[in-house]
C-alpha cells in the first residue's frame, strides 16, 4: 500500500462518492437486501442520522472514496443500548488490501471509547470472504436466519455474528455520542488506521 490512502470521518461532501461504492452491491449482489439504488440525498439523510450517535468513517484513495464503515443501532429498546451493529463496504478493486480491516479497527476503537460492549454483523451466509473476514476480526457465529431474503431470483440466508469490545461489567455507563469523545483520541485512532492501511 502507499500513502495515497486516507481514513477519516465522513463529511457533508461525501454522499455521492459513498453511493458509488454502495451502488454495485445493490445492483449485483445480495450482500445488501436493498433492491433500489438510493439517491445521494437519501444517503445524506442516512449519514446524518447515523453520525449523530455513531462513528461513520471513509477511506479515500487518490481523493476518491473507495470504502466506508459505520456503527448503527442494534435494537431500539433501552436494554440493547450497549450493543451496536457494524457495516463495512469496500470497492471490489480494493479488496484484500487491508482497507476493511483498517476501517473496522478504527470503528471498533471509537465504539469502545463511546461505551459500547457488543457489536453485531449480519453477513450473507454464502459470502465466504466476508464471513472469513469477520471471523478473523474476532466475530463468532451466533445464528442464521434461513431464507430470510429474496433477491436476484434466489432465497438468501443471513449469518449473524457477534464480537465483544469490552468486558460486560455491572452498572455500565450509557454510551455517549461520537461527538462527545475526546477529539485527540479520535485523531490518534485515525492516525493509527492510516498507518495500518499505508504499510
Amino acid at each position: 500500500m502507499n500513502n495515497k490512502f486516507t481514513i477519516r470521518l465522513v463529511t457533508a461532501d461525501d454522499p455521492g462518492q459513498i453511493l458509488e461504492v454502495y451502488k454495485p452491491y445493490v445492483l449485483n449482489t445480495a450482500n445488501t437486501f436493498e433492491y433500489d439504488v438510493p439517491t445521494a440525498e437519501e444517503i445524506r439523510k442516512r449519514i446524518e442520522k447515523i453520525s449523530a450517535q455513531y462513528p461513520y468513517l471513509v477511506c479515500e484513495h487518490d481523493g476518491q472514496i473507495i470504502g466506508y464503515t459505520y456503527g448503527s443501532t442494534h435494537r431500539e429498546r433501552t436494554a440493547y443500548q450497549w450493543s451496536a451493529e457494524v457495516t463495512v463496504y469496500v470497492k471490489e478493486d480494493f479488496h484484500r488490501h487491508g482497507v476493511a480491516r483498517a476501517l473496522y479497527n478504527a470503528l471498533f476503537a471509537m465504539l469502545k471509547m463511546q461505551g459500547y460492549h457488543s457489536m453485531y454483523a449480519g453477513v450473507l451466509s454464502t459470502n465466504i470472504k466476508s464471513v472469513g473476514f469477520h471471523r478473523a476480526m474476532g466475530f463468532e457465529d451466533i445464528g442464521i436466519f434461513k431464507n430470510i431474503g429474496y433477491k436476484l431470483g434466489e432465497w438468501h440466508s443471513n449469518l449473524w455474528m457477534q464480537g465483544f469490545l469490552k468486558a460486560h461489567d455491572t452498572e455500565p455507563a450509557v454510551p455517549v455520542a461520537i461527538g462527545v469523545i475526546d477529539e485527540q483520541f479520535v485523531e490518534a485512532v485515525l492516525m493509527e488506521a492510516n498507518e495500518r492501511v499505508t504499510n
